[in-house]
């Protein structure tokens, strides 16, 4: 593995795995391109060495092959517009006699794009012939999706195997998320708080098990909270529950008081009569709701709670919204929970926010700039916080 910013790319053809799978519209309109500017830091560093970048991605899930709807050449001219007008091409295949021709002809400075990588099924079932045939295209692999990072695709791991070790390194953006991970997994300054929100206590069990290992507090919120309120005996209404994982919930709350770690569960609630943004609401302590209303934020005694624990926390992981923050009755909880954050990483604590509904979140508060670091990959992060091994990451240290 060598380090991306020491690396001269003059004269080179830098093969980049990106994650372009943005939104499109029906017109094809990018409607939320993050995952474009999120990597442009790398390709510009390519390019002002005066290297080529021959980026290759996917983009969406297509299950007949090439189709329109799915072609990356919906991304060419919004990509060269971000990069400033650097001259974009496009090559309608990845492999293949058109993609090498493309690829040699590129002069310094210059990008090819190549065409999405799922239309050949090859490509998720990590393929060795596939991922060798993409190596041929460039002179150095660059993996700089980390939204990917959990998948063992030939573009995203196998390839891999095909270059030197001095000649595979991660992108910036993939090294800013693989350092900022391994800072709160790894060598987390205590106190160390982790804040998990969201519906199910069974998408994030492995998460917080881990956790346990390492964290001084863990917060929960969200409609996970009620599964561990009504473990615990509480009354919780018609508040999301899974039944099925109250003593899942009760063996996590037994395991907390024997490593030492503080389990935080919200005091109070905002309850609603029904699930709608105009629903009737009223304040009521979370384990004391009653038939017929529901949980669908924390309340303020659990704002109040929850902020002074962030506010001494030196380290911060917050995966998961606190409440239907989405509706505006609703979005006082989780919007307090980032702003609590916030205030925490000016006073110097160390913040890292992921999952795509915290980051949703930080975003709609316009607080993303106010954290240490927010992730671009939900998944990845979310299996990287569980402690499993990430195969593109794995492949790069190979």
């Amino acid at each position: 593995m060598t380090n991306f910013s020491a690396f001269n790319f003059n004269g080179v053809k830098a093969l980049v795995r990106v994650d372009f799978n943005v939104p499109l519209d029906d017109q094809f309109n990018i409607t939320d391109d993050t995952r474009m500017t999120s990597t442009l830091p790398t390709i510009r560093k390519i390019l002002a060495d005066g290297g080529n970048a021959i980026l290759m991605s996917h983009l969406g899930r297509p299950k007949d092959g090439p189709t329109d709807k799915y072609s990356l050449k919906h991304l060419v001219k919004h990509l060269q517009e971000l990069l400033g007008g650097a001259k974009v091409y496009f090559a309608d295949d990845c492999i293949g006699q058109s993609a090498i021709d493309a690829a040699k002809k590129l002069q310094p400075g210059e990008v090819l794009l190549l065409e999405n990588l799922r239309f050949y099924k090859e490509e998720e079932k990590g393929d060795k012939g596939f991922a060798e045939k993409l190596s041929k295209l460039g002179d150095v692999y660059v993996n700089d999706a980390f939204g990917t990072a959990h998948r063992a695709h030939a573009s995203t791991a196998i390839i891999a195997d095909y270059f030197d070790p001095a000649k595979k390194m991660f992108g910036l953006l993939m090294e800013g998320e693989v350092i900022s991970a391994e800072k709160v997994l790894h060598a987390a300054e205590k106190p160390f708080v982790a804040i998990t929100g969201g519906a199910k206590v069974s998408d994030k069990i492995l998460i917080i098990e881990n956790l346990l290992e390492r964290a001084t507090d863990i917060i929960i919120g969200g409609g996970m909270a009620y599964t561990f309120l009504k473990a615990r005996g509480g009354q919780i209404g018609n508040s999301l529950c899974e039944d099925d994982r109250l003593d899942t919930a009760l063996d996590i709350l037994k395991k907390a008081t024997q490593k030492g770690v503080s389990i935080h569960l919200p005091e109070d609630s905002v309850i609603a009569d029904k699930f709608a943004a105009d629903a009737n609401t009223e304040v009521r302590p979370s384990d004391a709701i009653p038939a017929g209303w529901m949980g669908l934020d924390i309340g303020p005694k659990a704002v109040g709670i929850f902020s002074e624990i962030i506010n001494k926390s030196r380290t911060i992981l917050w995966n998961g919204p606190m409440g239907v923050f989405e509706m505006e009755k609703f979005q006082n909880g989780t919007k307090s929970i980032a702003l609590a954050v916030a205030e925490s990483t000016s006073k110097g604590a160390f913040s890292l926010v992921g999952g795509g509904d915290s980051v949703a979140a930080v975003n709609k508060f316009h607080l993303a700039d106010k954290v240490s670091y927010v992730s671009t990959g939900g998944g990845a992060m979310l299996e990287y916080f569980e402690g499993k091994v990430l195969p593109g990451i794995a492949a790069i240290k190979a």
